[in-house]
């Protein structure tokens, strides 16, 4: 770091954010997930994360909130190539049940199909697991960079456990358009769509979910909210445009509902939280949603609270061709701003 400059122009050939940051002098660890096998709308997510660190060289380095949040060393692991054509394999084989809603009644084919789908999930998760074990037994913090969002159930299962050892109450604070607490979605067992039923059915120490953002969901969805409401806390998007007509402070709603929150935090970012016109390539955009300062002040108020992230993810970023990388710039500055919060 002695011989590194800040202030200039970064070097394409450097790390995320043109640092020089390895994986022995980061505090802050990185793995893309090129993973979207399961996406059920636009698709894309899978080059987020090289599209995301191309982008992250035009990010200023000196954060108005957090400062020089390099100092600490953030290292995002080496493209996966393996893992992008493994989700290209499990894509071909999702896509025509994708299309048709669910296996056809009585198809062994379509079984056939999900079965090998869910094995490339579930080697996904297991990947995913053990890198996040590793990284927070050095004391460090991991982050996700999905991919879509069932990229990150392994690190939530590792932060959890990891979290739960230690003797202190695990939550997540999910920022989202979507619940996503469906069940085997389209009959996909590990379905972007159902990322926390998934969380909530198989990981016991995370005690709380607190979702923010939402505005797109089922019925179905809002039961299983209601029967896990000792674990699930929903903070819809359309009550809070209401309570702040009304005249409540955006401040006061995020401290709301990070108040709920136990003292250890994952935080779960699916760029569609966010207002569309800031991620318009994101596979499912739903109008309503955050400002990008909303989302960097909850980020805030959360850090400030005392509690503290052992975990994060980023997913959905979705870059298109010809959109001058504005997706994946939205999403480098938001990467940039989870790491603050962490450093």
């Amino acid at each position: 770091m002695t011989s590194f400059d800040p202030n200039a122009a970064a070097d394409p050939d450097a790390g995320i954010f043109g640092l020089p940051h390895g994986p022995d002098d980061a505090h802050i660890h990185l793995l893309p997930v090129p993973f979207d096998a399961t996406t059920s709308y636009g698709g894309g997510a899978s080059a987020g994360p090289e599209a995301i660190r191309s982008a992250s060289m035009q990010v200023d380095l000196h954060d108005h909130q957090h400062g020089p949040v390099y100092q600490r060393g953030i290292y995002m692991e080496p493209p996966d190539e393996d893992m992008l054509s493994a989700s290209r394999q499990a894509r071909a084989l999702a896509a025509g049940i994708i299309e048709r809603g669910g296996c056809r009644p009585g198809s062994g084919e379509d079984r056939e199909a999900v079965t090998r789908v869910d094995a490339a999930c579930e080697r996904v998760n297991g990947h995913v697991e053990s890198w996040t074990r590793a990284v927070l037994q050095r004391g460090c913090v991991p982050g996700i960079i999905g991919g879509d969002h069932s990229t990150p159930f392994g690190a939530i299962k590792a932060c959890a456990e990891h979290a739960a050892a230690s003797g202190d109450g695990f939550g997540i604070l999910q920022v989202d358009a979507h619940m996503d607490l469906r069940e085997a979605y389209e009959d996909f067992t590990w379905s972007h769509a159902s990322i926390m039923w998934n969380v909530l059915e198989r990981v016991p120490e995370v005690t709380r979910l607190v979702q923010v953002g939402i505005r797109d969901y089922c019925e179905a969805e809002t039961k299983c909210a209601r029967r896990w409401r000792e674990r699930v806390n929903v903070q819809y998007d359309y009550d809070w445009w209401r309570w702040m007509d009304d005249g409540a402070s955006f401040r006061l709603l995020c401290e709301r509902a990070v108040a709920d929150l136990p003292g250890q935090v994952f935080i779960s970012f699916d760029i569609n939280g966010l207002s569309p016109e800031l991620c318009p390539g994101t596979g499912t955009p739903v109008p309503g949603g955050l400002s990008f300062n909303q989302a960097a002040a909850l980020l805030e108020i959360l850090q400030g609270s005392g509690r503290r992230v052992i975990g994060f993810d980023l997913n959905e970023v979705c870059p298109h061709e010809g959109d001058g990388e504005f997706n994946a710039n939205v999403g480098a500055r938001l990467l940039y701003k989870l790491c603050g919060i962490c450093a």
